[in-house]
């Protein structure tokens, strides 16, 4: 004899999943991926920076370049810095220039710590080591392109 409570708390579960998986918000996935950047950047007065990494996107990963410059830059630093990139269609939307105002520093080591968006709505979070000496005041920028 088929139980007929087990069988409607089974074809409820179901229903329940099903409606969950249909509801679930898949382009939030489909629209982040993450970032490595290794950056080396010195200065004085006009800061210079370059450096290079990886977007790992809809499991492939594409190389990445990094070249930047500063106002107001003085000593040598490296960075390695990791994070999500949000608001991605496709890979090239990575690229492009990003900005950033403020003021901060970093002596023999420490963290960093960045928000920036490029023209394309693309948004970095990144953290990350910071090691040497270098402070920079006032605007920044950073561009990233495809390898």
């Amino acid at each position: 004899m088929i139980d007929l409570i087990r069988v409607t708390k089974t074809l409820a579960a179901i229903a329940a999943l099903a409606l969950m998986l249909a509801a679930a918000p898949t382009f939030a996935h489909a629209q982040t991926g993450t970032v490595h950047l290794k950056i080396v950047k010195a200065g004085f007065i006009v800061g210079v920076g370059g450096g290079d990494g990886t977007l790992f996107y809809h499991g492939h990963r594409y190389g990445l370049r990094v070249g930047g410059i500063g106002i107001g830059s003085i000593g040598i630093a490296s960075a390695h810095l990791s994070g999500t990139a949000y608001h991605l269609t496709n890979p090239p939307d990575i690229a492009g220039t990003y900005g950033a105002a403020g003021a901060g520093g970093t002596f023999v080591g420490g963290a960093a710590v960045a928000r920036l968006q490029n023209d394309k709505g693309v948004v970095l979070e990144l953290h990350g080591a910071q090691m040497g000496f270098h402070v920079s005041l006032g605007l920044a920028g950073m561009t990233i392109a495809l390898r």
